[in-house]
């Protein structure tokens, strides 16, 4: 009898390892490049932002339809003045190694993104934060910055002033926490798999670069029953003809972003398995403001009255972007955004005054050579775009115009760093459904978004004025002076308001747009 029940126990364990086998959901995700790095104080574009929010959570979150709700935070309440939220705390709240969330984490985590040591690019977001400015520059210690731990399960942030925005703040992922112990014990290296503690639905198992990054479920997770996939496999997809491929076959469960020129191919062959849906992101050409020509703001406004914006939004984008002559996206409540002088023109009429601008400026025909290089990193809608930007400054301006791609890495570390360049591809998606948000793309200093180094006194002490004004309407009414005066000056140049383009196979579920463009794995689950 012995040898034949551990014979039955023997079987009865191998259909258990199968089952589990067979149980275990696998979301495949593309996800429209390779992260910089999962530092979460390092980063600042969106493919980074999709894994990180994966694996770490916030005081506060987003849920599936784009809605902030509590986080690793259950509550918080405000001050009566509008200057002190106070955050309690799950008291359920886990790391993945099982160490317990505590109010220290996320005062460290503050600490750790404003002081100068760390270098943090995105650091000026949070200058909200009393005295956050002032430990940024190195002129206070981050112990004095505005964040304290009344106990273990108390974080309270005190204010510079009254913050409309400050939750919307909280969701970006430089205010995710970090796992103190991790940090200080393996240094740059805490990012590593088998190093990285995360506190979020998911931990991070591989991180291959140019191949995939693995997340599987976090036990730990406080909401861990209700988490249904239990592996998230990210791909670098910036091939996106080749995602489409690889989706088509079955191979992607999600991918962010198709080739544009694809869209009604793609619609009439996967028909609501095509995503496309309005959110707030702006497609924009950084020019270098500190080199000649680009220096000349007669240079820069003759380059984009150059481009016919219906011909790359209609042809190119297929409809699922707009023409921007605005910094500032639509669809922000309570904010009109300027538009540039030129808007109301004619295409033909831009083009003419266009020609005469650059003749002032001594470029183009019968004056100095006009030579441009323009950078973009790799996708089809860049490339497409970027060559009949080229055709048009030839044929409007004369412009010899070359062409530079590179991977989404690479393209933004070079902007970002600093690097030399003529005129350079740029996106930028809402951080918080504010216009300070992209304003914040114009201010002097500003290494996240400024790429061109723009920098206009009064445009600064605009966008200052507005942050210390209470009035709604009144803020809204300085900000688009703001708005008009980068516009004016042409520090940037908009080229289209663009819709979120993703594919989402019919066995998903629990996907949702919404106009912030975040999906996070937690809500998802996959029909096999």
């Amino acid at each position: 009898m012995s040898r034949i029940r551990t014979f039955l126990c023997a079987v009865a364990a191998l259909c258990a390892i199968s089952a589990g086998a067979q149980a275990e959901t696998v979301y495949h995700r593309g996800n429209a490049g390779d992260p910089k790095t999962l530092d979460a104080h390092q980063t600042s574009i969106d493919v980074e932002a999709n894994i990180l929010w994966d694996l770490l959570e916030g005081l506060v979150t987003y849920d599936e339809a784009g809605r902030i709700v509590p986080g690793a935070a259950e509550s918080w309440t405000l001050s009566p003045d509008g200057t002190v939220y106070t955050f309690k705390l799950r008291a359920n709240g886990k790391w993945s190694n099982g160490d317990p969330v505590r109010a220290s984490d996320f005062v460290f985590s503050f600490r750790r993104i404003m002081d100068p040591q760390t270098a943090a690019k995105y650091a000026s977001l949070h200058y909200p934060i009393k005295n956050a400015e002032k430990v940024n520059r190195g002129e206070m210690k981050p112990e004095e910055l505005g964040v304290r731990a009344v106990d273990d399960l108390t974080v309270e942030i005190t204010l510079e002033r009254p913050t409309p925005y400050f939750l919307e703040l909280l969701t970006h992922q430089t205010a995710l926490p970090m796992h103190q112990a991790s940090v200080e014990r393996f240094g740059k290296d805490f990012v590593r798999p088998g190093n990285f503690v995360s506190n979020g639905a998911y931990s991070l198992a591989e991180n291959v670069p140019g191949d995939h990054i693995k997340l599987v479920k976090n036990p730990h997770y406080w909401d861990a029953a209700n988490v249904q996939t239990d592996v998230v496999m990210f791909y670098p997809t910036e091939d996106n003809a080749a995602a489409v491929r690889r989706f088509m076959a079955g191979e992607l469960d999600t991918n962010y972003q198709f080739p544009i020129d694809q869209l009604p191919f793609l619609t009439e062959k996967l028909g609501d398995q095509v995503k496309t849906s309005p959110y707030l992101a702006i497609e924009y050409y950084a020019i270098n403001n500190r080199k000649e020509p680009f220096s000349d703001p007669r240079v820069r406004r003759a380059l984009a009255m150059a481009i016919d914006r219906d011909f790359l939004a209609e042809k190119i984008w297929s409809g699922a972007a707009t023409p921007a002559y605005s910094l500032v996206p639509p669809g922000i409540n309570g904010y009109t955004p300027a538009e540039a002088d030129f808007a109301a023109m004619s295409q033909l009429d831009r083009e003419d005054e266009a020609r005469k601008l650059i003749e002032e400026a001594g470029y183009g025909p019968g004056g100095k050579p006009l030579k441009i290089e323009i950078r973009y990193n790799t996708n089809d809608a860049h490339k497409k775009v970027a060559t009949a930007i080229a055709d048009m400054w030839k044929e409007v301006l004369g412009a010899e115009v070359t062409l530079l791609n590179t991977d989404i890495k690479t393209h933004y570390a070079h902007l970002q760093n600093r690097g030399d360049f003529d005129v350079a591809r740029a996106g930028w998606v809402g951080d918080y459904a504010d216009a300070q948000n992209f304003l914040y793309l114009g201010l002097t200093g500003n290494a996240v978004g400024n790429y061109g180094q723009y920098s206009n006194p009064k445009y600064d002490e605009l966008v200052k004025m507005s942050d210390a004004t209470l009035d709604p309407a009144e803020r809204a009414r300085i900000m688009a002076e703001a708005e008009a005066v980068l516009l004016a000056d042409m520090g940037l140049i908009p080229l289209l308001n663009r819709s979120s383009l993703h594919l989402v196979s019919d066995r998903v579920k629990g996907w949702a747009p919404n106009v912030r463009n975040v999906h996070r794995s937690r809500y998802i689950s996959i029909d096999r």
